[in-house]
């Protein structure tokens, strides 16, 4: 029997009336904003409303670092929101929206998988609310602003050669890292050498996920640092004036999205940062909207746990004072005979002896998730070439490093595959074993919580940064911004700064290339190895067989 395609099981789902989904969880039709029959927006003002309320346990889905072979961290996400309804829990799935550029590349949507996916998949990932829209333009309004500033005089005594604010747009495009605008004489300003980086890496993608409200948000977006003047002091977003009109255009962006999974449970899908170069979580305001609706929330964090759980932890936790009951991090079999050295195209074959190999990678995550204080399970993504054997080998490791591992079937079965793993969440989340700490204080030196992450999260021996970016975090320190949580932006395929580097390397260094000031977002960001904030599209990208089959439906999204 042939297996049905995730768009073709999200096309044959019997969704509910998005309205009957928001009285599920008590949000009254006149604060929904419906955009058509399937998904809508929850208003400022039921959010408010809220505030009183006792919040649910938040539990955080994570995974190994990933591989070709497949990790599935979505699609257990959701499945296991599913999951916890199916035995009783008021459960809720908190997801990232996905981004344009990967799903016409290589890296595809962000809806889950086979029969654990939210939907509408198809305007998920697409243009969806048009939130991503409304980000790429609150951005690029900043920087068409400080341009236009300069070509009228420059009142702020801007430096050109010092200006920080890049542009940015939702599609990798790799010929615009790297360009010099203002060319063509006196009438377009002066020229100067700037970049493009995409949507979900940009600044206002961030605030816009750690803002509690619309006037927060406005007073995150003045505190953006554009660039800096002659006298090389700060000049701020609100200096230029933009800060008002770029909350005006995120105003509906702000409000979280509101659709559903297959079985028809409740799910916000809303923010889409990246965890290799930015954050990697869903926003603030729909996590903490969920966490008053639901008893339980889960929600995912992108890429591995070197990236997404730390900086979920570090970065989302600490600012937003939430405190995880417990976490799950997902593998596959395939993964970790992958991790063990075996082809791709040899993955279908049994071989227990790799997949023993290849399970120090998810060992060593197990650990790193446990030195934040919260407890885990590991969740074994089913795929139909699994051998009992190697199923056996994984469970067998994992209990060697003190957790548990559980078998989940919810691709192929959705909530019925996935009940174990459920009842154990609950059981850890009930336990009161989260004793939730972040990894270092806020006091600690910039560069310190840098060498702090590569030290006992990438177990890397040293940091390497030239004086020049040393005296650049000192100066930040100096500035009043030494409190400030570090976001690493590094391949998420490694420990290491290397994609190609397997396993649990040690051993090695992290080199950090730049540095980047959030002053609105609130963190530091440390650009290391050959990691590009603009990413760039493979040889054979999946745009080429994205179509409108003749029935008038979408084709090729996956």
């Amino acid at each position: 029997m042939a297996v049905k395609t995730d768009i073709e099981i999200a096309r044959e789902a019997k969704k509910k009336p998005i309205m009957e989904i928001g009285a599920r969880l008590g949000i009254p039709s006149e604060h929904l904003l419906p955009y058509g029959h399937d998904k809508a927006k929850v208003g400022q003002e039921f959010i408010k409303s809220l505030s009183g309320k006792p919040d649910g346990k938040l539990i955080l889905v994570t995974a190994i670092n990933p591989t070709p072979a497949g990790e599935g961290k979505t699609t257990t996400t959701v499945g296991l929101g599913d999951g916890l309804n199916r035995i009783g829990k008021k459960a809720v799935v908190c997801i990232r929206e996905a981004s344009l550029g990967p799903n016409f590349g290589m890296k595809g949507g962000a809806a889950g998988g086979g029969y654990a996916q939210v939907v509408p998949m198809e305007e998920m990932n697409l243009h969806f609310t048009g939130d991503f829209h409304a980000i790429t333009s609150a951005h690029n309004l900043l920087s068409a602003m400080i341009d236009n500033h300069i070509y009228w005089g420059n009142d702020l005594d801007i430096d050109e050669r010092r200006i920080v604010w890049r542009r940015v747009m939702d599609m990798n495009d790799r010929a615009l890292r790297d360009i010099v605008v203002s060319l063509g004489g006196v009438s377009n300003g002066f020229p100067r050498q700037t970049g493009f980086d995409i949507t979900v890496a940009s600044e206002v993608m961030a605030i816009l996920c750690l803002s509690n409200d619309l006037a927060d948000l406005q007073k995150r977006l003045g505190d953006i640092v554009i660039g800096y003047t002659r006298a090389k002091t700060p000049v701020y977003c609100r200096d230029i004036k933009a800060d008002g009109a770029m909350t005006v255009l995120l105003k509906d962006a702000m409000q979280p999205n509101l659709v559903q999974t297959l079985e028809n449970n409740p799910a916000f899908v809303h923010g889409g940062p990246f965890a290799n170069i930015a954050h990697g979580c869903n926003s603030v305001i729909a996590t903490k909207t969920a966490l008053k609706l639901g008893e339980y929330v889960v929600t995912e964090a992108g890429f591995g746990a070197d990236l997404g759980a730390e900086k979920f932890f570090d970065i989302k936790c600490r600012k937003a004072g939430l405190k995880p009951a417990a976490a799950v991090i997902v593998a596959t079999v395939r993964a970790m005979k992958m991790n063990g050295g075996v082809a791709k195209a040899d993955l279908g074959a049994e071989n227990v002896d790799a997949v023993k190999k290849g399970c120090p990678n998810l060992g060593r995550h197990i650990g790193n998730v446990k030195s934040f204080g919260v407890p885990v399970v590991v969740a074994i993504n089913h795929f139909f070439s699994d051998t009992d054997a190697e199923i056996a080998a994984v469970k067998a490791y994992v209990a060697e490093q003190g957790a548990e591992a559980i078998l989940c079937k919810h691709w192929a079965h959705g909530s019925a595959g996935i009940e174990e793993l459920a009842h154990k969440v609950v059981a850890l989340a009930e336990s009161g074993a989260s004793n939730f700490a972040p990894l270092y204080p806020d006091e600690m030196p910039l560069f310190q919580k840098l060498e702090t992450i590569a030290k006992r999260i990438y177990h890397a021996d040293a940091v390497i940064a030239d004086k020049s970016i040393r005296d650049q975090l000192k100066a930040w320190e100096a500035a009043g911004y030494g409190h400030l949580p570090i976001c690493v932006a590094k391949t998420q395929y490694s420990f290491t700064t290397d994609p190609t580097q397997r396993g649990a390397p040690t051993g090695h260094s992290v080199p950090v290339r730049e540095v980047r000031l959030s002053a609105g977002a609130g963190f530091v960001v440390a650009i290391c190895g050959e990691i590009m904030t603009m990413p760039g599209l493979p040889k054979v990208p999946s745009a080429e067989v994205i179509r409108l089959n003749d029935m008038g439906n979408v084709e090729g999204l996956f």
